[in-house]
């Protein structure tokens, strides 16, 4: 037995002729009557108090505790009570990810996570619980691969409370608790009529930013944060070393996403259209934070500003009012309502820019490595499954091979 149940209303005295003999303590009748204690493997004195009537209940908890030590599954009780919250707090304090990333967790956990499991205490999940909270999570976040991101997050800081013994198993890995669906639909690639559709109806001064992240693949804050000296107008090559991005509410300038820093193929037009634009819209020198707002100050000359040319572009502003109404202007989505937001769909954000130019790539005979890297993937591989379907008439080439074995033969 890992310990022993003491009764707190009777103790053991010797009587005048050297026997032991039951009487009544003080607390005889008041209070918890059981408690039972054991030592736990930290060396120090764990315990648990019962009503009167449930020495049995207090048994099967040593017995309990005695069984889950010799699994390996013991965790402490005290750490148990730990509540979700308390412990996500912590958690997400001790983060060493980049700080977009650390923003991103830090919103799905506060917004869809604690509110709904927060009061909980650790030691007292099931997968039960899991199920509600999913359940719950699916009326309020429709897209199924955000609630997947949210489902993995808290799966991670049960891991982590696992592993700090506050709970002896995660819930979230029970067999009945299924996680929510991964996004399976396939990139649909935007036309060129769309395209072009979309940046006639931009401001003038944004029009370019079509053509980077259509003619040569950058994301929205590589776009942002393209700086005059990174264009090699005579070498025919785009530098891609770093990004606008928010980080604590405010504009700084960091590397590109996962630091995959780059030189992508500088097409003539775009070079043409980027020379334009600079003609008519001169670069601005902005100075921003690197990498968090109390990083030190750098100065970089940027194609693109705000409307007032002060200041770099911040994505929200941009988003809302220059990259949506062109949308609607397009004819991509609805003029909403009066009083309502833009139609969001994350089909129609300027990442399908970059979808677009790996449709042209691929459509050229480009192969999936060149590709990926001209795209600041970390995998080729990834690159492959998202963009397999775009690659150009395997079947016509498959044809065209078989039928080059046949071209001589005579066949009756």
């Amino acid at each position: 037995m890992a310990g022993h149940v003491q009764d707190r209303w009777y103790k053991t005295e010797t009587d005048a002729n050297g026997k032991p003999r039951r009487v009544r303590t003080e607390r005889y009748g008041t209070g918890m009557r059981y408690r039972a204690r054991y030592i736990g493997p930290d060396g120090t004195e764990k315990s648990k108090s019962f009503p009167d009537g449930q020495k049995r209940l207090a048994d099967q908890w040593l017995a309990h505790i005695e069984a889950d030590m010799s699994r390996g599954q013991y965790t402490d009780p005290a750490a148990g009570r730990v509540t979700f919250r308390q412990y996500a707090e912590k958690w997400l304090t001790t983060q060493t990810t980049d700080m977009t990333t650390r923003e991103s967790v830090e919103s799905a956990i506060r917004g869809h996570a604690i509110p709904y499991l927060g009061p909980r205490p650790l030691g007292s999940f099931k997968p039960e619980h899991i199920r509600d909270w999913l359940s719950e999570l699916e009326r309020v976040v429709p897209a199924s691969s955000y609630r997947r991101v949210i489902y993995n997050n808290v799966s991670t800081i049960l891991n982590a409370a696992v592993d700090d013994g506050h709970l002896s198993k995660n819930p979230c890995r029970a067999q009945s608790v299924r996680p929510p669906a991964a996004g399976v639909g396939r990139v649909v690639p935007w036309s060129a009529d769309r395209v072009f559709a979309v940046r006639a109806a931009l401001p003038e001064r944004y029009r370019a930013t079509v053509d980077l992240g259509g003619g040569c693949g950058l994301r929205q804050g590589e776009i942002f944060g393209l700086a005059v000296d990174a264009i090699g107008f005579d070498s025919g090559w785009l530098h891609v070393g770093n990004q606008v991005k928010v980080a604590r509410g405010r504009l700084v300038f960091s590397p590109p996403k996962r630091n995959k820093v780059r030189d992508v193929p500088l097409p003539d037009r775009v070079a043409h259209v980027l020379k334009k634009h600079m003609e008519e819209f001169p670069p601005a020198e902005v100075a921003l934070p690197w990498l968090r707002p109390d990083g030190p100050l750098m100065t970089k000359r940027l194609l693109f500003t705000r409307l007032d040319g002060a200041g770099a572009v911040r994505r929200t502003d941009f988003n809302v009012h220059a990259w949506k109404p062109a949308l609607v202007a397009a004819g991509v989505i609805p003029q909403p309502q009066p009083g309502q937001r833009h139609q969001a769909a994350r089909e129609h954000g300027m990442h399908a820019l970059r979808h677009f130019y790996a449709s042209v790539l691929l459509d050229a005979g480009e192969n999936i490595k060149a590709l990926s890297h001209y795209l600041g993937h970390t995998d080729p591989g990834f690159t492959l499954r998202v963009y397999t379907h775009l690659m150009p008439s395997s079947d016509a080439r498959a044809r065209k091979a078989v039928d080059g074995l046949y071209k001589d033969v005579q066949i009756n």
